[in-house]
């Protein structure tokens, strides 16, 4: 079974934990990327998907225009890579999609919305190894070679340097899991690393049923999510601390103190 459900946060912490034993290295180090949705029927679509329309062939046009209006400082390197990783992290729409190594970061954004708290949510985890096992022999050389289990920014950009050599590799339906640079504070405390299909009409929900073996979709109900919230509140996982700075300070401040309201019901903004 693909998809559990979860009835207590002591199953919670098993299922999220689930085959993170490494008998190579005799340590616990999971190998799953962690997506935490505050609606389990969300799928799992871009913000390019989500756009709407032709959004394939209005991909070039927004990346083209951000490079054009954003001043080259905002990238480390004038590569396809980061700058795509940075219009990301800015709000643009692109193929990418933000993913954790952290459990319980996903389990912060699966309960972060109180809005929601009359939905069930979902934390979504894949297996990024066994993922990469699928990738095109060019691309699983260049980790071998490198002794890594997830690509760098740096590392594709040896291999794949634009967008028409990426979808080039759209036939195999690939799926790439890389590290953005630590651009700013709060991708390093969100443990955030990136997803990118080289096919941008192929939904990766669509590509994880055909290998069922690399994914988990953990349904959290929920009369579940208060007590969730509260506990990770207490472990300081919060958005004061995923989102460093004021607007992450005023976002928990206003979680934090929000009554308790009907299911369904929020304060107006």
């Amino acid at each position: 079974m693909n998809e559990i459900c979860i009835r207590s946060w002591d199953e919670l912490q098993k299922e999220l934990f689930f085959d993170s034993w490494n008998e190579h290295l005799g340590r616990f180090r999971s190998r799953f990327a962690f997506r935490g949705l505050s609606d389990a029927r969300y799928a799992l679509e871009t913000t390019l998907m989500r756009l709407g329309g032709d959004y394939a062939t209005l991909e070039r046009h927004l990346m083209r225009n951000f490079k054009k209006y954003a001043h080259h400082s905002a990238v480390e390197s004038d590569s396809f890579w980061h700058w795509m990783a940075r219009a990301q992290h800015f709000g643009l729409p692109t193929r990418l999609l933000d993913w954790t190594y952290s459990p319980f970061v996903a389990m912060h954004f699966a309960t972060a919305n109180i809005c929601k708290f009359h939905l069930d949510g979902a934390i979504w985890a894949v297996n990024y190894v066994k993922a990469h096992e699928l990738l095109p022999k060019l691309l699983l050389d260049k980790l071998i070679a490198e002794g890594a289990n997830v690509f760098t920014v740096e590392m594709l950009t040896e291999i794949i340097h634009n967008q028409q050599e990426l979808s080039a590799l759209s036939r195999d339906h690939s799926m790439i899991f890389f590290e953005p640079p630590s651009m700013e504070q709060r991708i390093v405390n969100q443990f955030a690393f990136f997803s990118v299909m080289s096919d941008p009409q192929k939904p990766l929900c669509q590509c994880l049923r055909e290998h069922p073996p690399i994914w988990r979709k953990i349904i959290i109900p929920a009369e579940l999510k208060w007590e969730i919230r509260d506990k990770l509140d207490q472990a300081n996982i919060t958005e004061r601390v995923l989102f460093p700075g004021l607007d992450g300070l005023s976002q928990w401040l206003r979680r934090h103190y929000s009554p308790k309201m009907a299911p369904g019901v929020c304060l107006p903004d």
